[in-house]
């Protein structure tokens, strides 16, 4: 009977340690697949050749700011009145705001001529035109009713979407030409573990063209690909290891064979209670 006991708690002892190697995972990380902007040369100092990001132009349906200053305060709170007051606008991820709105100022819509329309102006024609060279424009007309005026132009409707693996996919804002791939993959915390830096696909919509591009993050290359610098209504996504999907399978599989396990480990106990 001493024997028998022995052989069952023998049993218990070999299907605890089962168990415990059966739910838990080992997970081996190759870091060359996770290493940014990696290179065969060892140089403690490299320089790179420079890349200067294409000058965004104004299309029909942008929504400029307009800032305007002179010395008429009335003045200037007549032409920066769309600044000022905004519109209720349904939030999406990665912006702020209550009760599921958020509010945008309304800004000069360009409309399908390419035309914004300004107090006392009138119709301007802004398509085309760098914000610079806007700015010029809408100054060089307002010389005819403000004494010194100061104009500014920026985009309130440029934005960007970041999906896939990666921390907390979003839809930001595009503030300038300048903002890189690296810094908008930044701004949503990065890739996860599993995202697949040498497969990051920008899908990029102009008036001309849609292109479809893969980008290998893990390549030095990558600083002088033209696709560095990221342009209004990009879309970055990043694709999943086929590694995850297996750990994942593999851990609903563990899951579904807890009650079994459970089943075996509570009949060897009553068993050897009831032998007792």
């Amino acid at each position: 009977m001493r024997k028998f006991f022995k052989i069952l708690g023998g049993w218990s002892i070999c299907l605890g340690i089962i168990s415990s190697t059966f739910f838990t995972s080992c997970v081996t990380v190759d870091t060359r697949k996770i290493t940014y902007f990696q290179s065969p040369d060892t140089l403690p100092y490299q320089v790179l050749p420079p890349i200067t990001p294409q000058v965004t132009r104004i299309q029909p349906d942008d929504i400029l700011a307009v800032t305007v200053s002179s010395l008429s305060e009335e003045s200037n709170v007549v032409f920066n009145f769309p600044n000022i007051n905004a519109l209720n606008t349904t939030v999406y991820p990665g912006a702020t705001g209550t009760g599921g709105q958020m509010r945008q100022p309304l800004g000069y819509l360009v409309d399908s001529l390419g035309r914004i329309e300004m107090p006392l102006v009138g119709k301007l024609k802004m398509a085309g035109l760098t914000l610079e060279q806007a700015g010029d424009s809408i100054k060089l007309r307002l010389l005819n009713y403000l004494k010194e005026p100061t104009v500014n132009v920026r985009y309130l409707n440029h934005k960007f979407t970041v999906i896939g693996e990666v921390n907390r996919p979003s839809v930001l804002s595009l503030v300038d030409d300048h903002t890189s791939l690296p810094e908008a993959l930044g701004m949503v915390g990065d890739l996860t573990i599993y995202g697949m830096r040498k497969n990051v696909m920008l899908i990029r919509t102009t008036n001309e063209k849609r292109e479809v591009v893969r980008i290998d993050l893990t390549s030095r290359e990558f600083f002088n690909s033209p696709y560095y610098y990221i342009r209004n209504n990009d879309v970055i996504y990043v694709d999943v290891d086929k590694g995850k999907v297996t750990f994942t399978d593999q851990r609903v599989q563990r899951l579904q064979m807890v009650p079994i396990f459970t089943g075996i480990a509570t009949t060897i106990v009553v068993i050897l209670n009831l032998l007792k």
